[in-house]
């Protein structure tokens, strides 16, 4: 059984609307889990697509062989949460109110049939 994973950091979306998304994809087929993000609403596909796209690749990379990918399945998608970027926004009366940016780190692992 060949396995390989891929990973994005610091990506400039919440953990919890990127797990959403995962969620839909674990356990599918690669093709399969292609098709379901690109007709998904959501702005995290399009960085869920890299993603799985890029384990695809490594796969194919590391073991040196011409791999189907109607037989690549994805075993592990998950999303941590990254350092929050801070900003603050001014108020009235000259007060600071204070604002947080999330950011995750999203991985993903294939095996092959």
């Amino acid at each position: 059984m060949q396995k390989a994973k891929s990973s994005g950091k610091y990506l400039r979306i919440s953990s919890q609307k990127a797990r959403r998304v995962l969620e839909q994809i674990k356990g599918k087929k690669y093709q399969e889990a292609i098709l379901i993000l690109k007709f998904m609403p959501y702005r995290a596909c399009k960085t869920i697509i890299k993603i799985l796209e890029s384990a695809a690749n490594n796969l194919v990379s590391q073991y040196d062989t011409t791999i189907n990918k109607n037989e690549l399945i994805i075993i592990n998608a998950f999303a941590n949460n990254g350092p929050k970027l801070k900003r603050f926004q001014p108020r009235a009366q000259g007060r600071a109110f204070p604002i947080h940016k999330p950011t995750c780190h999203i991985t993903i692992e294939l095996k092959n049939k």
